[in-house]
């Protein structure tokens, strides 16, 4: 006889199998301690040369994912957070770069202190691309962009073009109107949800087999993944059973 599993260890075995095997879908929240939005900015003009390209960064502040049904995403990002990290410029540039942008002729980020996205519909484009429409509000001023996604294990990268003058921002020069900001910026989304539990990352089946749960993958579609769950509960929650049959029954199939 095989002791009977705690809690906590049925709970984290459920969670890995739903979510595996697809059953787990709807709203989740954004990882907001690793998604991430990056904005790069170029530089035009006769002497662009002999200016710097910027890179702009923040973590996404909240948001929610709507996935893989009716996919949806809103996010909010803290313009008051984001922050120059040029390397290749000195600590006195970029404190003037990271100036210029939280000043009122560029972002005014205590005016508007937040940036928002939210999606009014999602086509998938071919495999895991997928092209996401939506209003971009900044700088006090909505405009529709649309991102150009991909699907990339856990996370999604999406990239926009934005143009400065459509949200009221005149782009900034230097040396006499010699070096210009490009009009047009890329936005670049890295976003990820949640995790479903306090139980950080989520083993592998195989990290599940040689815990002894004896389950190595889920196959046969979702009526399948049904039956293999109700299984794993049951041997998971039964504190005696003929092991050798139960193991043996195709709720229990390698």
């Amino acid at each position: 006889m095989r002791p009977i599993l705690s809690n906590s260890a049925v709970l984290l075995l459920v969670t890995t199998l739903l979510t595996s095997s697809g059953l787990y879908a709807g709203r989740r929240d954004i990882d907001s301690q690793r998604s991430v939005i990056t904005i790069h900015v170029s530089r035009s003009g006769l002497f662009s040369a002999f200016g710097h390209n910027h890179e702009i960064t923040t973590r996404v502040a909240r948001g929610h994912i709507d996935y893989p049904e009716n996919p949806s995403v809103e996010l909010w990002v803290d313009a008051r957070a984001l922050r120059v990290v040029d390397s290749d410029v000195s600590a006195k540039e970029r404190a003037e770069v990271q100036s210029t942008m939280e000043g009122p002729e560029v972002l005014d980020v205590h005016g508007f202190p937040e940036i928002h996205f939210r999606s009014t519909s999602v086509t998938q484009s071919g495999g895991n691309r997928w092209a996401v429409r939506g209003n971009l509000d900044l700088h006090g001023q909505s405009h529709p962009v649309v991102l150009e996604a991909t699907e990339a294990g856990a996370w999604f990268l999406g990239t926009t073009i934005l143009k400065l003058r459509d949200y009221g921002i005149t782009p900034p020069t230097a040396a006499g109107g010699s070096v210009n900001v490009k009009d047009e910026i890329k936005l670049e989304f890295k976003v990820t949800a949640a995790q479903l539990s306090s139980f950080g990352t989520q083993p592998s089946a195989h990290s599940l087999e040689s815990r002894g749960a004896g389950y190595s993958t889920l196959s046969g579609g979702q009526n399948g993944d049904r039956q293999r769950i109700s299984g794993i509960i049951a041997y998971c929650c039964v504190p005696t059973y003929d092991a050798a049959k139960f193991e043996a029954s195709p709720h229990f199939a390698q």
